[in-house]
């Protein structure tokens, strides 16, 4: 009988390093679905998606794709907004996270590298959770730090997030990312053993 493939949702809020956990997890093999990136090429030049939010967002759109700037402006200040350019993206996004399940279901572990993996439902479709976290203040530093971002937009973003507190008490796993790469590392390879078989096995 055909076994498939331990599906493993990552996760973590804004700041706290899920895709330098997620790169570990590449980095030993195992395949890894990026649905941010999947978003990015949706919104990018001759997206699949561009079309829509032009339609739903007006002036939203150039022959580059989505700026991301205008958009944000569009959808920030408005719960039905950001609604709206959910339901043109969440069905995309599946899509492409379903045809990434087919191709790797010969892999033993997977991983769905999803930001917001339980706020969007996304928890329903993986086996197990593992949640990227850091110390609070170091998640503010990271964050603020990064080009073009304010203490008003990192509120508002956390804002639209599950509490980390929250997501840690309903992982099957958490990953800290405030104690040096080491620590992170073996942590990944700790989870990587646990949710695949032995050799032989």
């Amino acid at each position: 009988m055909s076994r498939r493939s331990i599906v493993l949702g990552l996760t973590g809020s804004i700041g706290m390093g899920k895709s330098t956990v997620a790169a570990m997890f590449a980095a030993d093999g195992v395949p890894v679905f990026d649905a941010d990136a999947t978003v990015h090429q949706l919104q990018g030049p001759n997206g699949a998606a561009v079309a829509a939010i032009e339609a739903e967002f007006p002036d939203t759109t150039t022959e580059l794709g989505v700026n991301r700037t205008l958009l944000r402006e569009a959808v920030m200040a408005d719960p039905t907004a950001f609604a709206r350019l959910e339901a043109i993206l969440h069905p995309a996004v599946a899509e492409a996270r379903e045809s990434f399940l087919a191709a790797h279901a010969d892999a033993p572990l997977v991983v769905l590298d999803v930001p917001l993996l339980f706020e969007a439902g996304g928890w329903r479709h993986v086996d197990k959770i593992a949640v990227v976290s850091a110390p609070a203040e170091v998640q503010r530093d990271r964050v603020l730090a990064r080009p073009g971002m304010t203490a008003e937009r990192f509120d508002a973003i956390l804002a639209r997030q599950m509490p980390d507190a929250e997501k840690r008490a309903r992982a099957d796993f958490v990953i800290p990312t405030g104690e040096g790469l080491q620590v992170t590392e073996d942590c990944v390879r700790t989870v990587i053993a646990c949710l695949t078989p032995p050799a032989g096995g």
